[in-house]
């Protein structure tokens, strides 16, 4: 039985051809520095562009979280045209009503709590300070179920809708508005043209939504005030008017919106579809919409994702030219370096000695290309974010795959000029000049 291999031997053979590598590419600082330039830019662009893109992600889904992964949102909405009887009496009906949400609760068991709203748009005056805001009708549970928060102050309690209280609470930019320097709290603001409410709290900011579905329009919560539901229909009533385009309008609608609360998230799809059963044989003017969140959570993460993957998609072209110009200058090099090949064979070299050297070589090139993309586009994020109020978000993957993907680039595009001078004659690399 012949000897076993030295592994001491193998390891110092390869140590000697890494540095034959990293020496090579060191003579040659300014051309191997302009090869890394691809694999820099193009790992630094997927990094920003998935940045840019998980945060488009994160955005769309926490507004989405925000309605309530077991909620389901029944909206009234306008109808394009009036009835008869509307038409005839000048008085505008539709929508959701008392009679709706008492059938809805009480004939469905996955339901496990429904808060209804009513809202209308009204000037809100203090002193000679002036706001167009909406004006929303609540029970205390509202806060919790729309993600709400408080600044300063309570939310409506029960005790004020059971007292018919004339209490309001402001958003955040309504209270900026008519109380630039003043405490709000205690204050009496007009709602209207003669309804006054006493301030009890202030609502912390929270950023617009855009319009989810067709039957959820976007909101900007921050110019809202909030009285007691109650109140609402003892010191408004049912009937709300508008003045527009030089005539008053006058419309019937009892409720905007019922939020409800599904026991469990799987019942969230079938209680849906069974509301909907409700309403229609109640609503044959089809005056009332549907949005379930579930169900646009899904379809926004499956949205984002096919986002993310394009926007990669798109990077990695970037990469691939890189990947072609390593593999360019790796192929000039092994012309280069002919007779030094031819001479490294004649002394002992096997081929596996040559290839694994310019391998060595080109995955330097992409790893130092990747390192540096990667701290590049970490960089770039943070500009993107400072000087053009984009919002980007690094996951900690992304760095990692995007640096695992240069290397490869780089192995892969490395391997047919390592190949090649592996397989050269020796006499004939030892004649060339």
């Amino acid at each position: 039985m012949g000897a076993p291999a030295n592994p001491f031997a193998f390891l110092e053979r390869s140590r000697h051809t890494l540095r034959l590598g990293i020496k090579s590419l060191g003579v040659h600082r300014l051309r191997s520095t302009l090869t890394t330039m691809g694999i820099v830019l193009g790992v630094a662009s997927v990094i920003v562009m998935l940045a840019v893109g998980e945060a488009a992600r994160f955005q769309a889904i926490q507004q989405i979280k925000e309605l309530g992964a077991t909620n389901i949102i029944v909206r009234s909405v306008k109808p394009n045209e009036d009835n008869t009887r509307s038409r005839q009496e000048g008085i505008f009906q539709y929508g959701l009503n008392s009679r709706d949400l008492e059938r809805i609760v009480t004939t469905i068991p996955t339901i496990v709590s429904a808060t209804p709203i009513r809202e209308f748009r009204k000037d809100i005056y203090y002193l000679n300070r002036k706001i167009e805001g909406r004006v929303v009708s609540v029970f205390p549970n509202y806060l919790e179920m729309n993600g709400l928060k408080m600044q300063r102050g309570r939310f409506i309690s029960d005790s004020d809708n059971e007292q018919f209280a004339n209490v309001v609470v402001l958003a955040a930019e309504t209270a900026a508005t008519l109380f630039p320097v003043e405490d709000p709290i205690g204050k009496s603001v007009q709602v209207g043209e003669s309804h006054y409410y006493t301030v009890i709290g202030i609502t912390e900011f929270r950023s617009p939504t855009a319009g989810l579905g067709s039957s959820l329009a976007s909101q900007d919560y921050n110019r809202d005030v909030y009285i007691p539901f109650a109140t609402d229909r003892v010191r408004f009533g049912k009937m709300v008017t508008y003045y527009r385009s030089g005539t008053y309008q006058i419309e019937k609608l009892e409720i905007s919106q019922i939020t409800v609360s599904v026991d469990d998230m799987n019942h969230v799809k079938r209680t849906a579809d069974i509301i909907d059963g409700v309403l229609q044989q109640y609503h044959p003017k089809k005056d009332t919409a549907i949005t379930v969140p579930l169900d646009l959570l899904e379809k926004a993460e499956q949205t984002q994702r096919i986002f993310t993957l394009v926007l990669s998609a798109i990077a990695s072209i970037s990469l691939v030219v890189g990947g072609i110009g390593v593999m360019n200058i790796m192929l000039a090099t092994v012309t280069e370096r002919t007779r030094e090949i031819g001479i490294r064979r004649a002394l002992g070299a096997k081929r596996r000695d040559i290839a694994i050297q310019f391998l060595v070589e080109t995955i330097a090139l992409s790893s130092m290309g990747g390192l540096l993309g990667v701290i590049l586009g970490i960089a770039f994020s943070y500009v993107v974010t400072y000087f053009f109020a984009l919002p980007t978000i690094i996951r900690p993957w992304s760095p990692l795959v995007a640096f695992g993907v240069s290397v490869g680039v780089g192995l892969l595009f490395g391997t047919y000029p390592a190949r090649r001078a592996s397989y050269m004659d020796p006499i004939e690399a030892l004649r060339h000049e």
